[in-house]
């Protein structure tokens, strides 16, 4: 017998609780991105997290633990190699990520790798660092639209990322020179998780905005996942966000692109109140793409009051036959050096309205753990070679 008919997993990307043992191996020392937000603003106002017990798992400054928390609750630690989204939420699903994923941060994409992808799109690169989206535009996009060339950047995230202007570069052709440069990053030596093409509008500095039209281009998940077995169960699989674009378009049976992660919360309300029976998975990149990389800890924390009143309004939508988990792919501590992710600790929190019980649940070695609950409470096996025990059983 099914517990809960439908399943929202909510990912507030990056929002660590604490580094993990092995954090230090990563470069990471003492991070903890909630905490050290809630340290470093005046105001944080959650109370719908508050509720569900997020200061019981990460003391904060201005937000009393809940004496009587709604939710379940506990930390996950992570038991792959890495501390990006494709792993993060790869895990979550069942897959353990042994090597991490290649990242050009601090030297930019080998003499090599650059050739080739000159020789076999016809184009120039320029740029080759890492840089923020906008920042890089400002540079060099007037240098692109008057040459031809084409910029070609990364960032902290396992990405080789190309700008391309709509109206002299094209669409056709950004979308070409990306497909081939995910040709050549398929090498072990520069293998990285994702191509993602950026196209831009505007003529000159100051003027230029990236469109809607961005697609990534991803690595295919090495193995099948929970996602896989609810789709082929016959389960609605619903994706919100980038969650296809991390996945690949592997087990979804429905995408829903987002603009921004208050947009990804409102489509994810506007699920609720349809009729579906399965799995809701929901990424909110803001919270990372915004804010922890750009180490802006005021920002991070208004986001968070945003998502807030939003989950206040999808707790009040949920059925009685509905969990609602949240929780995090890994850290992005906003007052840590650098605009790396940071290897931590996340939040899971687990509710519905038919709870009686709710509390601390012991800490787990794998985020796991939520693909393998969600399988469970669908009667479903976790595919061959996964990771991950249910704890559905706990969940009363």
């Amino acid at each position: 017998m099914e517990k809960y008919k439908r399943i929202f997993v909510v990912v507030m990307d990056s929002l660590g609780v604490g580094a993990m043992e092995d954090s230090p191996e990563f470069g990471d020392v003492d991070v903890n991105t909630l905490g050290h937000i809630s340290q470093s603003v005046e105001s944080l106002e959650i109370p719908n997290l508050q509720k569900l017990g997020m200061a019981n798992l990460c003391p904060l400054k201005q937000v009393e633990a809940a004496e009587k928390p709604l939710a379940y609750y506990a930390r996950l630690n992570e038991r792959s190699k890495g501390k990006d989204t494709m792993t993060g939420h790869w895990e979550m699903m069942g897959l353990e990520v042994k090597k991490p994923f290649m990242t050009f941060t601090e030297t930019g994409f080998p003499p090599e790798l650059i050739r080739e992808l000159e020789e076999r799109t016809g184009h120039k690169v320029i740029g080759n660092k890492s840089a923020s989206g906008t920042e890089i535009l400002d540079e060099l996009a007037e240098e692109e639209i008057a040459t031809g060339h084409m910029i070609v950047y990364t960032s902290a995230d396992s990405v080789l990322q190309i700008c391309g202007n709509e109206e002299t570069f094209g669409l056709d052709e950004l979308y070409r020179c990306c497909e081939i440069a995910r040709d050549i990053t398929m090498k072990d030596e520069w293998k990285v998780g994702r191509v993602i093409a950026r196209p831009y509008v505007g003529r000159k500095k100051g003027e230029f905005k990236r469109t809607s039209n961005r697609h990534d281009y991803a690595l295919k998940p090495f193995g099948k996942t929970a996602l896989d077995a609810l789709k082929a169960a016959g389960l609605d699989v619903i994706s919100i966000g980038k969650i296809k674009d991390i996945f690949d378009g592997e087990g979804i049976t429905k995408a829903l692109k987002s603009k921004s992660s208050v947009h990804g919360m409102e489509q994810t309300i506007e699920t609720a109140k349809e009729d579906f029976h399965g799995l809701c998975f929901v990424n909110l990149v803001d919270f990372d793409a915004l804010w922890g990389h750009r180490r802006d800890p005021e920002g991070y924390a208004r986001e968070i009051e945003k998502f807030d009143k939003n989950l206040g309004v999808l707790m009040d939508t949920l059925k009685d036959d509905d969990l609602l988990i949240i929780t995090a792919d890994h850290g992005n501590d906003p007052t840590y050096t650098g605009t790396d992710h940071t290897r931590e600790q996340v939040p899971f929190l687990a509710w519905s309205p038919s709870m009686k019980g709710s509390g601390e649940l012991p800490e787990e070695d794998t985020f796991a753990v939520i693909g393998a609950t969600v399988a469970d409470n669908f009667g479903v096996e976790m595919p061959e070679g996964t990771i991950g025990t249910s704890i559905l059983e706990k969940l009363n």
